[in-house]
């Protein structure tokens, strides 16, 4: 009998078994940590999430002088890159100072001797002497920062060169491949020699690809690209577990920004790198070619890029890609295909001048457009983008142009407290502040997964007249209308 398996059925099989490459041989694991140096710390443990940035998932406060606290790493979490954090008091009248020691964690529980003022010296914070990870990783990394150097030396010697066609120069690219494979092969023989240590997944992103050194700058931009994956095995899941993922692709995300004379083919070529790296992940292992779909989402919506985020639907229907924003995508998605230009600006209610409460279609003003702005006080993004935008709405010679209502997703308590401190500065603006913040009713009507984004609509009709992804592109819609 043959038996059909739903799409769904056959996700959750692939998720399960690739999950367990992750934790079918995962332990829980112990850190004794020693406390020297300093009068008392706050220490905290954060693991390396998704997104590329560290959560704390352990916090220790009010460790003493000469004290040992231990703590217990999730197997959930192993193996993996932390960073431990000691928020240090030099005396007990100090006010507590940061400082952070990246580390790696497998399977091995651990002893670690710390003075927090100098966590990164080796000769006053180290790990008993049988520890392998951290030790491999140091001993690996000193070895590789003095080959890359006369690598680095050479090529950028070959790049600059004036006379190309010299036998010397000639002579020069010879060298220089010569001691590229023997580099690559010595990475090689690293990676093969530590291959039972999690940090040898991370020696495949020093892999040093040819370069045709033929050409103009362009040329060998184009060469790079074309070369970048060669040294990396997609099938290993464990590169999704290191920092070091997201440096080396945004590295090659870069070399695509400095092909580019302008915006438009800037974006074009985002688009091109988002699909080719994807492709070469889609060969890997699942996890990894989820992670890579959900990096470029991470790009693409925080750029409001649309174009992007249509780049990256044929993968979700690809059962073996477990991206971890599949619903995000796809919400994403449904929002470019409903709101469009022309279509009219879903509803919500605010309050008018007189404290009442309206709908948004109702409200009632002079203006000729209504501009929506999705923001949050506490984002880097928003805080340019609301600089910038203040100022060229202070700056309109008709004040009747445009209505601003800046609808915050600030949630938190912290965040609430920034945006009430905000608006301060930004008087004659309409504020609202959505319950709830991305899952708020009003950022769910218009598909809002991050911030900043606006809407240009037309008061009259209550359509939407542009969706602006810049002050730039606001005013020239407004100006050629």
């Amino acid at each position: 009998m043959k038996i059909r398996i739903s799409h769904v059925a056959k996700l959750s099989l692939i998720l399960l078994f690739t999950l367990q490459t992750f934790t079918c041989f995962a332990q829980e694991v112990s850190i004794n940590i020693h406390l020297r140096g300093v009068a008392e710390s706050k220490i905290s443990l954060l693991a390396l999430s998704g997104g590329g940035t560290f959560v704390s998932i352990i916090e220790m406060p009010g460790i003493k002088n000469g004290e040992t606290t231990t703590f217990s790493v999730p197997a959930k979490n192993l193996p993996g890159e932390f960073v431990l954090r000691f928020d240090y008091k030099e005396k007990e009248s100090s006010t507590p100072y940061p400082s952070e020691k990246y580390i790696f964690i497998n399977d091995q529980d651990l002893e670690l001797w710390v003075s927090p003022i100098y966590c990164n010296n080796a000769d006053s914070t180290y790990f008993q002497a049988n520890e392998r990870e951290n030790a491999a990783f140091v001993k690996f990394s000193n070895e590789n920062a003095k080959q890359k150097q006369q690598l680095g030396l050479l090529q950028n010697f070959l790049i600059n060169y004036d006379d190309k066609e010299s036998k010397f120069y000639q002579q020069g690219i010879i060298e220089y491949e010569q001691r590229r494979q023997t580099f690559n092969q010595w990475l090689s023989d690293q990676t093969l020699e530590d291959e039972d240590l999690f940090v040898s997944s991370m020696y495949g992103f020093q892999y040093m690809p040819q370069i045709d050194f033929k050409g103009d700058e362009s040329d060998i931009i184009k060469n790079l690209i074309d070369h970048y994956f060669d040294g990396i095995d997609f099938n290993n899941p464990f590169l999704i577990k290191t920092s070091d993922i997201n440096k080396w692709m945004d590295n090659y995300v870069n070399l695509y920004s400095e092909l580019a004379i302008n915006i438009v083919i800037r974006d074009s070529l985002l688009y091109e790198a988002g699909r080719t790296a994807i492709e070469k992940a889609k060969k890997g292992h699942p996890l990894v070619y989820g992670w890579m779909v959900d990096y470029f989402n991470r790009g693409y919506e925080s750029n409001g890029m649309d174009a992007g985020m249509k780049v990256l639907e044929p993968y979700l229907n690809d059962s073996t890609c477990l991206t971890s924003k599949r619903q995000a995508i796809e919400k994403r998605l449904a929002g470019i295909k409903t709101l469009k230009v022309g279509t009219f600006a879903p509803d919500f209610t605010l309050k008018d001048d007189a404290g009442n409460e309206v709908l948004f279609s109702k409200y009632k003003t002079n203006n000729r457009y209504k501009l929506l702005l999705f923001w949050s006080a506490d984002c880097g993004h928003c805080k340019d983008l609301t600089n910038e935008l203040y100022l060229w709405w202070q700056q309109l010679d008709d004040k009747t142009l445009v209505e601003v209502f800046a609808l915050s997703l600030d949630d938190t308590e912290t965040e609430i407290t920034i945006w009430k401190n905000t608006i301060k500065q930004l008087l004659g603006w309409k504020h609202l502040r959505c319950k709830g913040g991305v899952n708020s009713p009003e950022a769910n009507a218009y598909f809002i997964l991050s911030t900043p984004v606006m809407f240009l609509v037309d008061a009259r009709t209550n359509k939407i007249f542009a969706i602006p992804e810049n002050v730039q592109q606001l005013s020239e819609q407004i100006s050629t209308n």
